[in-house]
């Protein structure tokens, strides 16, 4: 498992193509989905650009799992993994809007993308027990992978990093100018009526 979570983590930017590619070709966006997907995608890219303002730039890494902090403030403090619940969300409202194969398509997207972010943070969480001991395992106890049932996390596991919303639009630059170009094509697709299948 250490050895695909890896490979997924250094080739993450480009494994949902495939998703991509088959929401295009079977693109038949309807106002209600445009509106209900397009609240998801924000939502998304809100939890995303927040938690990029607390961790910096070093989430943008492909060269290997790795960190120089342990965040556990701002979304990090609700759930250990934000950026990747960014993701599913913003995806899963991608696909929403897009009214592709719905429902199979959304779930099936739900399916393939958490089960990589699983891969993923497995590696991640050993990273993080062997460099932060027993500040992780605290922070692992009180705060859950996915779900928001946070306990009161001690003083002892809290960060102190300084939310920076400028250095968080920055390192979030490529991802927004994805996000923006998918919503580009969803909308053009919506407006023209046009459709592959």
């Amino acid at each position: 498992m250490k050895t695909i979570g890896n490979f997924l983590f250094k080739y993450r930017s480009y494994t949902p193509l495939p998703f991509l590619l088959l929401m295009i070709l079977f693109m038949n966006p309807t106002l209600t989905s445009m509106l209900a997907g397009f609240l998801l995608v924000l939502s998304g890219e809100i939890i995303r650009i927040l938690s990029v303002s607390y961790a910096g730039s070093e989430t943008r890494t492909t060269s290997g799992v790795g960190g120089s902090n342990l965040v556990t403030q701002g979304p990090y403090s609700v759930i250990r993994n934000p950026l990747y619940a960014g993701n599913i969300l913003i995806y899963s409202g991608f696909g929403i809007m897009s009214n592709s194969l719905f429902p199979y398509l959304q779930l099936a997207g739900v399916l393939y993308f958490s089960l990589q972010y699983y891969a993923i943070i497995l590696n991640e969480e050993n990273y993080l027990r062997n460099n932060f001991k027993e500040e992780y395992r605290i922070y692992e106890a009180h705060v859950m992978r996915f779900f928001p049932f946070p306990k009161s996390l001690p003083s002892n596991a809290r960060s102190n990093l300084k939310f920076n919303l400028k250095s968080g639009l920055i390192s979030e630059k490529r991802s927004l100018q994805s996000c923006f170009l998918t919503l580009a094509i969803i909308f053009y697709f919506f407006i023209s009526g046009v459709k592959i299948f």
